[in-house]
Parts: structure tokens; sequence; C-alpha cells
């Protein structure tokens, strides 16, 4: 269960978010808005911009599973200063989730996990890590990203977030 309750999940929605990327190309290009302006887009002044709603999304879905599965986290520098740059980043997370251990991850619903947040220490379960933390914060900064987006016109729905192609 928690392997199916991550990486699959991780994998589609970041690959719902590449693709959500190449809308923001697209959209970039036709109206000739320059692509680091729109990744230094935020909602409020006091939240992060869109290229950091990206990196810490990739953080979170390659650091749950690899806690989980008892790894050591890698470390992506946050260097990104394209919509290209940020899509290079997906595809690594990808690649290094899906090259994990199954079994590690699904043995790890009670394994200890701790990690420090904003300078402080926090201890958990496995189970409740994956389900009550890391997801939400998965979440959280994947819908950020897209609101960005959407705020700035980029036209984006539902399927697109989800990573879902409908049948054609």
């Amino acid at each position: 269960m928690m392997y199916a309750a991550s990486v699959p999940i991780f994998t589609q929605m970041l690959t719902g978010l590449s693709g959500v990327l190449d809308k923001a190309a697209a959209h970039a290009a036709a109206k000739k808005i320059d692509e680091a302006v729109l990744l230094q887009t935020r909602l409020t002044p006091d939240m992060f911009p869109l290229a950091r709603q990206v990196q810490i999304a990739c953080d979170f879905a390659k650091g749950t599973p690899a806690r989980l599965a008892g790894v050591e986290v890698p470390n992506f520098p946050d260097t990104e200063v394209s919509i290209a740059d940020l899509k290079t980043r997906i595809e690594r997370t990808k690649a290094f989730i899906a090259a994990l251990d199954q079994a590690a991850i699904d043995g790890s619903a009670d394994r200890d996990i701790s990690l420090k947040v904003a300078g402080r220490e926090m201890h958990f379960k496995g189970q409740p890590y994956l389900l009550g933390f890391a997801s939400p914060n998965f979440y959280f900064h994947l819908t950020m990203a897209y609101a960005v987006l959407r705020a700035n016109g980029v036209e984006l729905g539902k399927l697109d977030f989800m990573g879902i192609r409908p049948p054609v």
C-alpha cells in the first residue's frame, strides 16, 4: 500500500506538472512573455514563485519515497532558470523514484522517519508521514504552481493538473 500511495501517484502528478509547464511555455511564446518573468511570478508577495513551487514539489516527490525506502535523499540544487530546466528536474525526479525498491517502500508503514523542517526536527512513522505530511505538502506545491499559471492566463483544466490525457 505504501508504494501504491506514493511512487505511482507522484509519477502521475509530476507527469501532469510537466504537461502544465508545456502549456506555460506555449502561452509565454504566444503572448511574448519572458519565461523568466513567468517563473518568478507568485500569487502574493509572501509566497514562493512558480519555479520554487515546482522545485519543492519535486523535492517532496523524491524525498518521500526515498525516506520510506530507507535510502539517502538525493540533493538536486535549485538552479533552474527556464521551463526546460524545470522539466529536466521533473524527469530526474521520476527516474530516481522509479528505481526505488518497491518492497522497501511497502514495508515502511511503521518505519521511523526523521527530518528537519525549517530548522525543526520532526519525527513520524512511515504511514502518517506519507499520508498526513508529505502528500499534502506535495499537493500544496503542485496546486500553487497550477494556480500561478492559471492566474496568468495559461489555459489549464483539472485533467492537466492530474496528468490525465483524455481519449482522442
